[in-house]
C-alpha cells in the first residue's frame, strides 16, 4: 500500500513546507475586545509536523521563510521549543517597514455556543507566501535527510502563485526520491477570493494531488477543491451520512489512480463548543472508520484537523495499519481541540488510552 522507507538513526521520520505565523489569542475573550494576547506559532502544515514531534515523538523539520527581524526570531524560538528542526528557514531581509517581506499574524478567538470560532490572518506580502522554486535543493534535502514522510497542504499553495509551483515542486522530488506524499486540502475561502475563488482553487488542487500518495480533507475541502461531494449529506444541520462518505472518498481515489489513501474527518457541528467527530480512510479498497465521539466538547476548534493528519501519519509510519492509523489521527484530534493554541499538547499515552475506550476519569 504504502512503501515506506525504514527509519535511520539520524534521518528526518516527516518534513513539513508551509508557512508558520504568529497566533494572537485574546483567550476567553474576543479580538474586538482584548487588552492581552497570548502567544502560539501555527500554520496548518506546521502543526502537523509539530504534533508528531511532541505528542508521537518523531523526528521532523519544517521548511518556511521568515523576516529577519524580532518577531521572525520570536517564531523560529517558539518552533525550536516544539522540539521542530529549524535547518531549513529561509531567511529574508527586513526592510524596517514589511514592504519587501514580513512575519505572518493570526488573530484567532475561540467560539463558543452559538458563536462560531472567529480568524483574522493578517498575512500579505509575507516572506513564506514568495517563497519560489529553486529556493530550496529538494533533491539535497530528500536524499541527505533520510526523510520518510512529506507534507504540504492547500493554505501554502494558496498563498500566491509562486508557492503553488513549490509545492509541485516539492512533491515531485520527494516522489522520485522514494518519500511518501502527503496533502491536506484544507480549503479557506478567504486565501483564494481575490486569486480566482473556487474555480482557482480546483484548478490548483487538482494538479498537486496528482503528486500526492496520501490525499487528506473533510467534506467542504473534497467539494470545495476537487468537485466531489458527499451523498445524502444534510448541509443545513452538517448532518453526514457515512455511507455516502465511504463512496466519495472512493471516488477521489478512483478519479486519481496515484493516490493510495484518502482520509477525511467527519464532523457535526452541534455547536461551537459540543461537536461529533470522527474520520474515514480508504486505503487498498476499503473503508475503514475511527470511533465515534459523541458531544465532544471542544476547547480551541483550531488545528483539530492538523491533529487528526500527524496522527494518521504516525499510524502509517509505525506499522502501516489503516485502521490503526485513522484511530491515532481521530483520537490526536480530538484530544488537540481540549487545549488552547494551533498545536497539540497531547501526549502518546493520552492518545492510547483515548483509543482503548478509557474516560475521562481522574489520572493521579
Amino acid at each position: 500500500m504504502l512503501n515506506i522507507r525504514e527509519k535511520s538513526a539520524r534521518g528526518f521520520d516527516e518534513i513539513s513546507l508551509g508557512e508558520v505565523m504568529l497566533r494572537l489569542d485574546p483567550g476567553d475573550g474576543r479580538v474586538r475586545t482584548a487588552r492581552n494576547f497570548a502567544v502560539w506559532e501555527g500554520g496548518g502544515e506546521y502543526n502537523v509536523a509539530r504534533g508528531l514531534r511532541k505528542c508521537f515523538r518523531l523526528n521532523v523539520s519544517v521548511v518556511t521563510a521568515f523576516a529577519e527581524n524580532e518577531v521572525g526570531a520570536l517564531l523560529e524560538d517558539l518552533i525550536s521549543q516544539g522540539g521542530v528542526d529549524t535547518s531549513y528557514i529561509k531567511w529574508v531581509p527586513y526592510d524596517g517597514i514589511g514592504r519587501s517581506a514580513r512575519n505572518g499574524l493570526n488573530f484567532t478567538e475561540r467560539g463558543y455556543g452559538v458563536r462560531g470560532a472567529l480568524g483574522v490572518s493578517d498575512r500579505a506580502n509575507t516572506a513564506a507566501s514568495q517563497i519560489k522554486c529553486g529556493d530550496f535543493d529538494w533533491d539535497k534535502i530528500f536524499t541527505e535527510t533520510g526523510a520518510r514522510w512529506f507534507h504540504t497542504g492547500g493554505i501554502f499553495a494558496a498563498l500566491s502563485a509562486s508557492t503553488a509551483k513549490v509545492a509541485v515542486e516539492a512533491l515531485k522530488s520527494a516522489k522520485k526520491h522514494g518519500v511518501i506524499t502527503s496533502y491536506d486540502l484544507n480549503y479557506r475561502p478567504s486565501l483564494w477570493k481575490d486569486i480566482g475563488g473556487q474555480e482557482k482553487a480546483r484548478e490548483v488542487n487538482r494538479e498537486i494531488v496528482g503528486y500526492t500518495d496520501v490525499c487528506i480533507g473533510n467534506e467542504e475541502d473534497f467539494t470545495a477543491c476537487l468537485g466531489f461531494e458527499a451523498e445524502g449529506s444534510d448541509k443545513s444541520l452538517k448532518e453526514l451520512n457515512i455511507e455516502g462518505y465511504k463512496k466519495m472518498v472512493g471516488a477521489v481515489a478512483k478519479e486519481y489512480g496515484n493516490i493510495k489513501v484518502v482520509a477525511s474527518t467527519l464532523r457535526t457541528v452541534r455547536t461551537a463548543t459540543v461537536n461529533d467527530w470522527s474520520a474515514v480512510c480508504f486505503a487498498g479498497g476499503n473503508v475503514y472508520k475511527a470511533p465515534d465521539y459523541k458531544n465532544l466538547e471542544i476547547f480551541d476548534r483550531v488545528g483539530g484537523g492538523d491533529s487528526f493528519a500527524s496522527g494518521l501519519i504516525y499510524g502509517f509510519l509505525t506499522g502501516g495499519d489503516p485502521q490503526k492509523a485513522v484511530n491515532y489521527g481521530c483520537a490526536h484530534g480530538a484530544l488537540a481541540m481540549t487545549t488552547p493554541g494551533d498545536t497539540s499538547m497531547a501526549s502518546l499515552r493520552e492518545v492510547e488510552k483515548l483509543i482503548s475506550g478509557a474516560g475521562a476519569r481522574v489520572d493521579r
